[in-house]
Parts: structure tokens; sequence; C-alpha cells
């Protein structure tokens, strides 16, 4: 009885298996085995050989030599490791909220029925799609030099001019309004969530006696917060991985005051020839955006607004 019972158990396991791979099933594979093949090749394996090279002291001209936990402890040493993790939390902390806001403001304006907004909204739009080029980004230091654009502008308001690249206190704050000038994505996406809120809500408001104001706080960020977690996870994580702009404009200095923790790696990696140390900073970044984003999300439980709720 147990051997009818264990074949049984066979033939149903086979059909099961014949069914799953039905003709359907294995064109889904074969459509998506491009994807599967890039990231396996691309993202999986480096990742792995990265965090396998993270214990070890490899130059990328000989064989890695494991050394363990040497990798990590060096960071605790390194102050140079410490002042880009604090300049790479700066630049967060100031480009990401003012980049929603401008993005939240721009999408307001453009999504109110004006002659010409969707040629507006492109405009405005085209930045994101420019913006992290190399190019781009010699242009926008051109504009901050000593007798660039900027500083004649302010000398034609009465204003002294600055010195943005020489000054290590000054030399972030271009690389974060370049951040801000890319808002782009951000506004689209919040202009598709402001469409989306029921013109209910707002007569309802307007009955009401509400004005513009507090029917744009009552209403509308509340209806937008959902949109507004998403924006805030991408470009936070998009902050964190910036390197263009300090690799092009600043090379990370004027003494190290925009030199990224991106940046910072990809120094030891491909200039200085430290491929372990940098592997082991890499995965100190993923645990920073890691971390950064989970504590975004635990903290929306107390300000997301889901309409099904």
């Amino acid at each position: 009885m147990k051997t009818i019972a264990v074949e049984e158990t066979v033939v149903k396991r086979k059909l099961t298996f014949g069914q799953w791979m039905n003709t359907d099933t294995v064109a889904g594979y074969v459509f998506a085995l491009p994807f599967i093949v890039g990231f396996l090749a691309m993202m999986a394996v480096p990742m792995l050989l990265s965090f396998y090279y993270s214990f070890t002291d490899f130059n990328m001209l000989t064989s890695p030599t494991f050394i363990g936990f040497d990798n990590y402890v060096r960071m605790w040493n390194d102050m140079r490791f410490r002042n880009s993790v604090s300049v790479t939390f700066r630049f967060v902390f100031f480009s990401v909220p003012v980049r929603l806001v401008f993005g939240l403001m721009l999408a307001y304006v453009l999504t109110r029925k004006t002659k010409g907004v969707h040629f507006y909204r492109s405009i405005y739009y085209l930045p994101t799609l420019i913006g992290g080029s190399i190019a781009v980004a010699l242009v926008w230091g051109q504009l901050f030099q000593n007798q660039g654009v900027i500083n004649v502008m302010l000398g034609a308001f009465g204003l002294d001019g600055v010195n943005w690249f020489g000054n290590p206190n000054n030399a972030l704050w271009p690389l974060i309004f370049m951040s801000v000038w890319q808002f782009g994505s951000s506004m689209i996406i919040f202009a598709a969530g402001l469409k989306d809120i029921p013109e209910t809500y707002y007569e309802a408001a307007e009955i009401d006696g509400a004005n513009k104001w507090r029917i744009f706080f009552s209403i509308t960020i509340p209806c937008l917060t959902p949109i507004i977690l998403y924006n805030l996870v991408m470009q936070t994580i998009a902050a964190f991985m910036t390197f263009t702009q300090a690799f092009i404009i600043t090379g990370g200095g004027p003494a190290d005051s925009t030199n990224f923790l991106a940046l910072y790696i990809y120094n030891h990696a491909f200039n200085w020839f430290n491929m372990g140390y940098a592997s082991a900073m890499s995965w100190v970044l993923l645990t920073m955006v890691g971390v950064s984003t989970a504590f975004i999300m635990w903290t929306s439980k107390k300000w997301t607004f889901y309409a099904n709720e």
C-alpha cells in the first residue's frame, strides 16, 4: 500500500510539473531571460564578489588576500572616510527636501487648467533628462566660477561675489543647487498624484468655506502623502549615490568639502587600487541607504494617508 501511495504521489508531482511547464510559462521565462541574465551578470554576481573582496587586501594586480574585518576596522580610523560620510549626509539632508518642495510647487502650478501647460511641463522636465551628463556638470561649474554668471548677477544687485569653489564652506552649495535643478522626475510623479485626487474633496471644502491654503494643507498634502513617500525614498537613494557632479566639477575639493562617499569609493578602487577597502566602503554605503530607507518607511506609518484606510 505504501508503494502504491508513493507512486501516486510521484505521478501527481510529474503531472503538476508538466502542467506548470506549459507553453505560456516557457514563453514567459524566455522573454524574461535577458533581464535574468543581465541581473546576474551586472548585479548579483558583482555584489557577491564585492562582498568577498571587502574581507580581502586586493589591488586588482595580484590575487586577493583574506584579511578578515581589517578593512571595516580601518574605516574607524580613516578621517577622510568619516568626512565623506558627513558630507554625503549633509548633501542628502539639504538637497532632497528642497528638491521635493520645488517639484511639488511646480507640479501644483502646472496641473492648473492654463494654456500651454504641456509645453511648460516638458520644459521643466528637460533638466532631469540632461542634468546628470558630464557636459551639463562642466557648464554648471562655469556658472559658479569667480567670474561666472552667478557672481555677475550678484554684482548687478550690488552684492559681492562668492568664492564658491575656493572656500570649503561654500563648495557644497552649487552641487546642492544643481541637484535641486533636476526636480523634473518628482514633478511628473507629483502631477500624476494631483490629478488622482477626487474633485469632490475640493468641492466639499469650498462649500464649507475653506480657503486655498486650508484646502492645500488639509486635502492636497494628505492625499499626496503616498506620492511624497515614494519620491522621498527614491530621491534619498539617488542623493546617497551622487557622484558625477563632484567628480567633474570639484574633484572632491577643496579640502574634501565635496568628497562624497561614492567619489571616495571610486578613488580608492580605480585611482589608488585599493579594491578591497573600496568594496568594504561600498557595503557600508549600501547599509546607510538601507537604514535610511527603513527609517523613512517606519516613520511613514505616522504621516502617510491611504484612501482605503
